[in-house]
């Protein structure tokens, strides 16, 4: 990578003080002539004919419940900043989950900001116009769009989205300035913080966060849309990995995360989460993101991975694959009880049912098969009572979805956990059984082998739907499924 020169970092001082080299850079300096050569002879690139972003209507119609609910507040929810990786690199950039929502827009600095406007609220958004060529900072600024890439200008910006654009770098300003109630979506914009400190309250402010991951708890139409597009990608990406799981043998779990990763950046943003290639014993370890153990026939592979659309909605499947493609007779075993836990939970997932209620029907499956196993003393409600299934269930059946994988997480017990399931809801189902490497209560053949199997259910008007359903369960389909993959 080339090293940049770079603008001081204060825009107030950018056109008055020299630009600044950085150390090491192999020129001294900017001749007159080069920086007057580097001003002109540029086409205009203004992009004159674009159509709004697929969901502008959708955020319009988030950003009007956001407004009815805090009429008379200034609102302010910011995408967030880069972030350094290392010295002069940085992390790929993603908005803030509450900013993209809102907006369509995905770009680095941008805030959107709610004013007071009679009943209502007039939106604007705040971004990074241009890069200024009169000063040079379009090719000497380490951000400058010559070696990142073109920016859309304000007015491409407001066509896009269809909210008035201006430019961030005066709203910092603009902000300590104002007067009346402000919230502020908090730990995305340290300088859009700093500007409303003594405006704000952590308590008013939570209040925005959680009302804000509420709203995503039932999914509209486009929403939908896009989580079946990162499902449908997903069940490509483990295609992908059956049919080369003879390198994987060859190299590694890394060989696995990798392959998947392809599908996701062709067909999406980015993996939703760090991919989860999990073989042998690493299955029961339930985040097992290192992928640098080997992968060997006769042993399971638990694949958890999901891809991420260009708008952040993400899939979150599992499937746990017998490498050599088929299981033996103890796989089969642990693997078909967690199915029938699966099956059971999915059942229960509909319109009216509590949110806890799938997971309490697949764990009562789980704890009869360990009672029947003899792996833990019944009766099966003594079992469920003490949680004593949870050494080798572990973790919940299941989690909210979209464009965070563990979507509103923020939202009210009262809401989530402990509400009610309504159509447009989008959940995962995915109950677990690990016993690990050395746990000796179980008997020897068990260890080692972990199973989980995760689909991604919507809530529909009469019952629910399984998004990620061409991805076959049944351990006999799974085993054709593999087998016809390779070939």
């Amino acid at each position: 990578m080339t090293v940049a020169e770079e603008l001081p970092e204060t825009p107030e001082t950018s056109e008055e003080e020299p630009i600044k080299q950085r150390k090491n850079g192999l020129y001294p300096g900017v001749s007159d002539e080069l920086a007057e050569n580097m001003k002109t002879g540029w086409a205009d690139t203004e992009l004159r004919d674009l159509a709004p972003v697929p969901q502008a209507a959708e955020t319009a119609a988030r950003r009007a419940a956001l407004s009815a609910r805090f009429p008379g507040e200034r609102l302010v929810i910011p995408a967030g900043n880069l972030k350094t990786r290392s010295n002069d690199t940085e992390y790929p950039f993603r908005a803030s989950v509450e900013y993209a929502y809102l907006t369509g827009n995905q770009t680095e600095d941008g805030v959107l900001v709610l004013e007071p406007a009679g009943e209502g609220h007039e939106a604007t958004i705040y971004l990074l116009p241009r890069s200024n060529r009169e000063n040079g900072e379009f090719w000497l600024d380490g951000q400058g769009e010559l070696w990142v890439g073109r920016r859309h200008s304000l007015t491409e910006a407001e066509k896009l989205y269809g909210i008035p654009a201006s430019d961030v770098r005066e709203l910092a300003g603009k902000l300590k300035e104002a007067t009346g109630p402000v919230r502020v979506v908090r730990g995305y914009d340290a300088g859009i913080e700093a500007a409303l400190t003594d405006k704000v309250t952590a308590e008013r402010d939570e209040e925005l966060r959680v009302f804000l991951s509420e709203m995503r708890l039932v999914k509209d139409d486009f929403e939908i849309g896009e989580l079946q597009k990162a499902v449908d990608s997903t069940v490509r990406g483990f295609e992908d990995v059956v049919k080369v799981l003879d390198k994987a043998e060859a190299t590694s779990e890394r060989y696995i995360e990798g392959t998947f990763f392809l599908r996701a950046r062709v067909e999406g943003n980015d993996v939703g989460y760090g991919t989860i290639a999990a073989a042998g014993p690493h299955a029961c370890t339930l985040h097992w993101v290192r992928n640098d153990g080997p992968v060997r026939s006769g042993d399971l592979l638990l694949l958890d991975a999901g891809v991420e659309t260009h708008t952040y909605y993400t899939a979150d499947v599992t499937r746990t694959l017998p490498v050599n493609g088929r299981f033996d007779e103890i796989q089969k075993k642990i693997y078909d009880a967690v199915y029938e836990a699966q099956k059971a939970g999915i059942a229960a997932v509909k319109p009216g049912a509590k949110y806890r209620d799938f997971h309490d029907a697949a764990q009562r499956v789980l704890a009869e098969k360990l009672v029947e196993w003899g792996l833990v003393e019944g009766p099966v409600e003594r079992v469920l009572e003490l949680g004593l299934q949870r050494r080798w269930t572990l973790h919940g059946t299941g989690h909210m979805l979209g464009m965070d994988v563990h979507d509103c997480a923020a939202a009210r017990t009262e809401t989530y956990v402990d509400g009610v399931l309504e159509p447009g809801m989008c959940l995962t189902v995915e109950p677990g059984l690990y016993f690990q490497a050395d746990d000796l209560t179980v008997p020897e053949e068990y260890r080692g082998i972990g199973v989980r199997i995760e689909d991604d259910i919507l809530v529909t008007e009469d019952g629910n739907r399984n998004l990620s359903a061409a991805l076959p369960r049944r351990s006999d389909e799974v085993e054709a499924w593999m087998a016809s993959l390779k070939g």
